[in-house]
């Protein structure tokens, strides 16, 4: 009997650096469609980050979907209905696998240091060299329902395999829902804009995040870091010329830091200018009972746990939608001789396929900033 799915892939480090960027969860929910495999990690019902391995990152992708033939009350046999393979995975157990030989990732964020991960042995040794992290041979194979996931890694001569036991995922499992028909706020930027930001505002050990955004008026799109116990800090980001709103068409962004006195007053300084032209797309479009700002606040924690994907990939689509759910939808450009999150151009030019990893965070309640205050002022 054939396997229901088998996947071989001529880079582990490809997969390795997509499932790292959810690599905040220690389990994954795992299925397996003819496009692809689908990872979802999650915490609390409240971030949920998504991972998809396209078929295209395989040189070998086999999936043999089982159909499921009921009858009617009539007795007559229905049309044939598709089962994709639907599981849970320990996602720590699987990147390690990824990394049996003891390779580091190549890329590791900048700014801010990702504590998802689990740490490794910065003590080289022979298997350290780049040319045989590109190198690496790997295949996934999923026999039947029920069965291990199985990874054979093979690389230089030396081949590893590794099962690891699959679970039944709740039953009431679900994606966070992105209103898609509902989208009052979409921006496109370079993901190390982002990332440089949010590395900023987490200088100041803030507790929420905060989102603003107004197409008419300053501060266009900003991010500010509020409730920690040192400071609080803004981020704010101008307009891109090209949509002529507002008075500053260098399309150039600005930091501010906003410190605490003696809790009566506060300084604002301006500091270093960021590079032009941040934003490729600019939309914002709220309600009429929003006025003509969005306003949001997100758990600065969780929004922090998305490091990972900010810090290898090339752009990012921040979208909102009414309910105040925040899509944070990463693309990264994949190739076999440049390691992922380097810039495209200066004589790199990026031949691989393209990913993408999605983010979502449930907006706070006014509940729950509430008591947020409350325990940074009992601390």
């Amino acid at each position: 009997m054939e396997p229901l799915f088998t996947g071989v892939s001529n880079n582990a480090h490809h997969l390795y650096t997509l499932l790292s960027c959810i690599g905040f969860a220690s389990r994954a929910t795992v299925q397996i469609t003819p496009d692809g495999l689908r990872f979802s990690a999650e915490e609390g019902r409240v971030l949920q980050g998504l991972a998809f391995l396209d078929k295209s990152l395989f040189t070998s992708f086999t999936f043999n979907a089982s159909t499921d033939t009921n009858q009617d009350i009539s007795g007559h046999d229905k049309e044939p209905e598709v089962a994709y393979p639907h599981f849970v995975v320990s996602l720590a157990a699987l990147l390690e696998t990824l990394k049996i030989f003891g390779i580091n990732d190549l890329s590791e964020p900048n700014g801010f240091r990702d504590t998802n991960l689990p740490q490794t042995n910065p003590v080289s040794s022979a298997f350290t060299a780049p040319a045989l992290l590109m190198d690496r041979s790997c295949t996934l194979q999923y026999a039947s329902h029920g069965a291990p996931l199985s990874i054979a890694i093979t690389e230089a001569g030396v081949k590893t395999t590794c099962e690891l036991v699959t679970y039944e995922p709740e039953d009431n499992e679900s994606d966070i829902p992105l209103q898609r028909d509902a989208i009052i706020m979409k921006v496109i930027m370079r993901s190390a804009w982002l990332h440089n930001a949010i590395g900023e505002l987490d200088s100041s050990t803030p507790i929420i995040l905060k989102l603003s955004a107004c197409a008419k008026r300053e501060p266009y799109f900003a991010l500010s870091g509020a409730g920690g116990p040192f400071s609080e800090s803004t981020v704010e980001f101008s307009v891109d010329q090209h949509n002529e709103v507002g008075p500053d068409q260098s399309g150039q962004s600005q930091t501010h830091k906003v410190l605490a006195d003696d809790g009566s007053s506060r300084a604002r300084a301006t500091r270093t200018k960021m590079v032009p032209t941040v934003t490729e797309t600019f939309l914002v479009a709220p309600p009429s009972s929003m006025g003509d700002r969005i306003k949001q606040n997100y758990r600065f924690a969780l929004i922090r746990k998305a490091a990972r994907a900010m810090s290898v990939a090339n752009k990012v689509s921040i979208r909102g939608d009414r309910q105040g759910v925040l899509s944070l939808q990463f693309m990264i450009e994949l190739d076999d001789n440049v390691p992922a999150g380097r810039p495209v151009g200066a004589g790199v030019k990026a031949v691989g396929p393209v990913c993408f990893v999605d983010f979502r965070f449930v907006p706070l309640l006014d509940e729950e900033e509430a008591e947020m205050d409350v325990e940074v002022d009992d601390e």
